[in-house]
């Protein structure tokens, strides 16, 4: 008789170990306080069912896993005490574990990777100043026609954690297997002010500067780099500050729009949520060591399952058929799917399977008191074309200033940084 449980051992005992991680971790809420949310009630059974399992070596492993869940070893012996149950057989108790186990699995969009060789102690620690000090890389030469356009929406009032990630990931773009002439990467700090320009220019081949204070609007500040640069590009990137990306990254996602009737896609279905210790060994092995790519058995993530928005490829001409992002959402939460939701009822929309790895900073994201992300009131898919344009660089300036003179202190949205 066919079954939705799977019978393999070894899938099972993964999905009980994984469980657990996410449920004892006291990272993994930070990582997404929705998806942790959510997933709650099924990891609580999968908790229960293992303290009464009858076995004294698991109750125990599961006593120290709760104690060090970023401990590849106990993983191990978890996971091999488990399987070794599951061949002597007649276990009722061990069978509930595992039904919970995948139950849990399958409701849930929150996962866990540790590598064999993760080691979390020992490191120190990477700031601005120390990816300010390595090469800028190449930069686009006069009269180049670039293809494709990458825009990297920004802000940082923080700890200058979303800083060292921002310029991580232009290294990281700075280093590619395609020619330097075929790609562009726009920087969209939206603030009070200016705040990082002097750090992010070098390392950008556009920096604009787009006023706006109170919440981030994300949506905003990508229509903002979409229509605001000089050139015509084809297709159009829009790629989170966060992301830590390969040398083929450009390449590879440029050669899937080979295929016929392709107007965009995302490249990844899950995104790996880097802690601090595991970004800081990616950004040395990938811009200092100049790996191609990052070994994942040094990581350790929160693995968040279908995120939509972090990498979307698009072609320009299907941005702008509906409309480009939403800029009504504001803060954190929404607009990522809304988009994802309109590409796809539009376009022929596809995703992928590509590696993305997410750079830590503390979590930005707020619920409201019934539980929902803050622009849950948004109706999904109500945003389109419209008279008005996208991506006005005085959307949000007050009425006052918008017709006054530029200061020398803010750079038009419109001119070119070389």
């Amino acid at each position: 008789m066919p079954t939705l449980t799977p019978t393999d051992p070894d899938l099972l005992a993964a999905a009980v170990v994984t469980t657990l991680a996410v449920h004892f971790d006291p990272q993994a809420r930070e990582a997404s306080i929705f998806y942790w949310e959510r997933g709650l009630p099924y990891r609580q059974e999968v908790l229960e069912a293992a303290e009464r399992t009858g076995d004294e070596a698991v109750v125990g492993l599961v006593g120290e896993l709760r104690t060090r869940p970023a401990v590849p070893a106990l993983h191990v012996a978890l996971h091999t005490r488990l399987v070794e149950l599951a061949a002597e057989g007649g276990r009722p108790a061990l069978d509930t574990l595992f039904a919970r186990g995948w139950a849990a699995e399958s409701n849930s969009r929150l996962g866990y990777q540790l590598g064999r060789h993760y080691d979390g102690t020992g490191r120190a620690a990477i700031g601005p100043e120390w990816l300010c000090s390595l090469p800028t890389g190449e930069r686009l030469a006069p009269g180049d026609a670039p293809r494709v356009r990458v825009v990297v929406p920004f802000r940082d009032r923080g700890t200058g954690l979303r800083l060292r990630n921002l310029l991580a990931c232009l290294l990281a773009l700075r280093d590619q297997s395609v020619p330097r002439s075929f790609y562009q990467v726009v920087v969209v700090e939206t603030d009070d002010e200016p705040r990082w320009r002097d750090s992010v220019e070098p390392r950008a081949d556009h920096y604009l500067f787009a006023r706006k204070p109170g919440d981030f609007n994300k949506s905003w500040a990508v229509n903002v780099g979409a229509v605001n640069v000089p050139g015509q590009a084809e297709i159009l990137c829009v790629l989170d500050a966060d992301a830590l990306v390969d040398r083929d990254f450009v390449a590879r996602n440029v050669a899937r729009f080979h295929r016929p009737g392709t107007m965009g896609h995302l490249s990844y279905r899950d995104m790996w949520c880097l802690d601090e210790s595991a970004t800081r060994w990616a950004v040395v092995e990938r811009l200092r060591r100049r790996a191609p790519q990052v070994d994942a058995e040094h990581l350790r993530a929160f693995v968040l399952r279908r995120p939509p928005g972090c990498c979307v490829w698009v072609r320009t001409s299907a941005f702008h058929r509906i409309g480009g992002m939403d800029e009504r959402f504001e803060g954190w939460g929404g607009e990522d799917n809304d988009f994802a939701y309109r590409m796809d009822i539009n376009s022929a929309f596809d995703h992928y399977h590509d590696p993305l790895l997410h750079m830590y900073h503390p979590s930005s994201a707020v619920l409201r008191e019934d539980g929902e992300l803050v622009n849950a009131h948004i109706p999904a898919l109500s945003w389109g074309p419209s008279a008005e344009p996208i991506g006005d660089v005085r959307r949000f300036t007050p009425p006052a200033e918008a017709g006054s003179r530029h200061t020398p202190h803010e750079r038009r949205a419109d001119s070119h940084v070389s």
